[in-house]
Parts: structure tokens; sequence; C-alpha cells
């Protein structure tokens, strides 16, 4: 039997007491807000929408096993990001399945943005998520027509006051779901000054009114590379008002940490190694048994890592001798078309002997291919040998070897025929 009250996000009582862990499963998002930017290989900001790495299903739940081995009062798994979990439907509610059959008593919670959750309540209940946050701005549609750059629902995009008012209605909608299946329901609301600020009251009364159990009013941080990077973040006296405003409908949330999408440990005290475990499982690739004894390098000089996986028109194999590494020879990777059959093609005919691969980029849609097929991808930048020594020595990359923010080549064609 599950105890929520383990929960330290919603009991300010646990905070001191359980950690929780945020995976970060869910890299795509629905919606552009004009307060966030979303990175996800930043180790040094602490914010909604950042993380160390992104990963996969199975590999998520391996991390889960490793940490709770390390954090013996780990009460609570999260997804919230970096992007929104159900715009990563099935990444989410997998990792929850294949965690939950070994761990049934730990606490479940996801946050959303609302606008692709209604269709998997009846699953989050299903799996016994017990608390499901949605962030809501306001109920004024010109309101969130400035909050909202656009949004993206079924393969259609909307702007300004229609992607606005659709917007509202889905998350309207789902506190009712979320509350006729028993789910503890949080409202979200980012206090930007002279945008919503005078609208939150009023929200605080209409959710109160339809079942939500607690509001948690987060001030707006100014974030570069925003539309709203230039307002100023809100007082301490507008944030103490409002909260005192939001107290009259409903139960206001005090102890907010604004968590990363990778967080772990105790609210206010993130475990920091464990963002490099994160960094390390996110390499990991599905053991498909049988031994690999080469390594692929995307290289235009066969000294250094300098190619992304979409710019390399062929790659060089490298093997482990008893007096170092020996490069065998070069294989030409399949020609651009296709995304996910380039990929599969990939692995099926050029790396069926490989045990990894060494990039100095690579898009998700690769890189979750090539892991699936039992293929590690290695992103870095500089000599080979330095990679080399990652996968066969099990030496971990320094900072300066890592690779930067990934950025698509002159010869990357995005999710079109490069990188995807």
């Amino acid at each position: 039997m599950k105890d929520l009250s383990l929960h330290p996000c919603f009991n300010e009582g646990a905070k001191h007491k359980y950690a929780r862990v945020h995976l970060p499963v869910a890299p795509k998002c629905n919606i552009q807000c004009n307060y966030c930017n979303r990175r996800f290989d930043c180790c040094n900001e602490s914010r909604p929408g950042v993380t160390s790495s992104v990963l996969l299903p199975f590999q998520a739940s391996l991390y889960f096993k490793d940490l709770k081995q390390k954090l013996e009062n780990l009460s609570v798994v999260g997804i919230a990001g970096p992007g929104d979990p159900f715009a990563n439907p099935n990444e989410t509610l997998t990792t929850i399945e294949l965690i939950a059959k070994e761990f049934p008593d730990m606490i479940f919670c996801l946050s959303s943005n609302g606008l692709d959750l209604a269709p998997h309540i009846d699953r989050i209940a299903r799996l016994n998520v017990s608390h499901v946050t949605i962030t809501i701005n306001s109920l004024n549609i010109e309101t969130l027509a400035k909050i909202y750059s656009w949004i993206r629902y079924g393969n259609k995009y909307y702007k300004g006051s229609g992607a606005a008012q659709l917007l509202l209605n889905k998350q309207l909608f789902c506190i009712r779901k979320l509350k006729e299946k028993g789910i503890i329901v949080k409202i979200n609301t980012v206090v930007i000054p002279g945008i919503n600020d005078q609208d939150i009251e009023e929200l605080a009364r209409k959710v109160a009114e339809m079942g939500a159990d607690t509001m948690n009013c987060i001030p707006m941080y100014p974030t570069a590379g925003t539309a709203f990077e230039n307002i100023e973040e809100p007082s301490r006296e507008m944030m103490s008002r409002i909260r005192t405003q939001i107290s009259k409908y409903i139960k206001p949330m005090k102890h907010c940490a604004r968590c990363r999408a990778d967080a772990a440990g105790l609210l206010g005290q993130d475990n920091t190694a464990a963002m490099d475990m994160v960094k390390q499982y996110s390499t990991l690739a599905v053991d498909k048994g049988g031994y690999k004894p080469y390594v692929a390098a995307a290289t235009s000089n066969g000294h250094l890592v300098d190619l992304h996986i979409g710019e390399a028109e062929e790659l060089s194999i490298y093997e482990k001798t008893k007096n170092g590494y020996r490069f065998i020879e070069k294989r030409k990777t399949p020609v651009s078309g296709d995304c996910s059959n380039k990929w599969i093609e990939l692995c099926n005919s050029v790396l069926t002997d490989c045990q990894a691969i060494l990039v100095s980029g690579s898009g998700k849609k690769p890189t979750s291919t090539l892991q699936s097929n039992g293929i590690r991808v290695i992103q870095m930048k500089g000599l080979i040998d330095t990679g080399l020594d990652t996968v066969y020595n099990q030496r971990p990359l320094i900072p300066i070897y890592k690779a930067g923010p990934f950025v698509c080549g002159a010869t990357c064609h995005g999710d079109q025929k490069g990188c995807g």
C-alpha cells in the first residue's frame, strides 16, 4: 500500500526526510511558452526544462534501480520533461510501467501542460499514478495568447486566441477527468508581472471549484533566449500577495524547488552525482547478446571525432588489441533518405559487429534506434583514442571532451535527412 504522505513536494513535513527523482524521458514539447528555453545538456541551471541528458525508458528504469540503492529514502518517481510527458506518451508511460513492476509502492507523479493529457488518463489511473500537475497560467484568452507562441495539437499548429482557447479547454477538461479517477491534482501557475498577475485569483477560484487539490504559484525567472527574457521576476511582495489571494479558495504550495527535469535527492539539496549517472545511463545500449569487437568513429581526418552522425558519409572502424587500438577499415554509411530506414540500415548493414559509435552529435531518432539495437552512442569531441578508452576501458569522458549543445552541421538537415 502506497503511503502518499511520503511525497516531499505535496507534504512539507516530508521534504527533509524523503527524496524524489525526476526521470528525463520526455524531450519533445507540444507548446512554446514565451518564458521557457529547454536545454537537454545543461548541468549549471536549476529550473524546469533543463537536464544533463535524455533517457530512453529502459535506461531510466536501470538508472532508477541504481539510484534507489544509493538513496534508500527515495519515495517518488516524477516525469516532468524536459518537454511535456504527453508529447512523449509512449516514453512516459512505458517508463512508469517498467518501474512499477519492480517497485509497486513507489509514488508516481506527472507534470504536464494538459494539452495531450486527456487520452491517457485512464491508463494513468491503471498504473496507479497518484499525483498529476497541470500548468495553467490564466483563464483569460487574451492573456494566454501573450504567453504561448504556438501550440501543436495533432498534426496542426495553432497561434493566438485559437491556440489559447484550445489549450485552456483541454486543461479544464483534464482537471475533472483526473478527479473522477481519484487522482490528486496540483495546478502550477507561472507568475509573469504585467502579463497574468491580475488573473491568478480568479484562476484559483475556478480550479478549486473543479476539485483541484492545491495550487503552486511559481515566480517567472527571466531566461535568456526567450520572448520574456526582459521581464523582471515578480517581487517577494507580489508573490506573497498572490499566495494570500489564492489561499481564500485553495491550499497554496509554498515550498516548490523549481526542479530540473533530472532532479534527484531531497528538495533543495539535489544530488549532483545523479547528473553524472544520468549521462552514463544515457549512453547505455540494449544488450543484444554476442560479442561485438569493434567501435565506429565519425571522423573527417582519422584522428578526431568531429562529425555528426548525419554528416558522416563513411565511418572508421577500430578494434582493441594487446598493443593498443588498431584501425580496421572505412565503411560507407547509407545514403540520406527516409530517416527511420537510414538508421535501421546503418545498424543492420554497417554496424553489425560494432558495440559503439563515436560522434560529435546525434539526434534523438538515430540515438534511440542505435541504442535499441545494442549500439552505444558516445557524443564527444576530441581524439578518437579518448573515445575508445571510454568504450573499451570504461574511462569516463572528462568535460573537455564531452560534446557541447547539439546543433546540426552544414550537411545535416535536422528531422528531414540528417541527424533526425
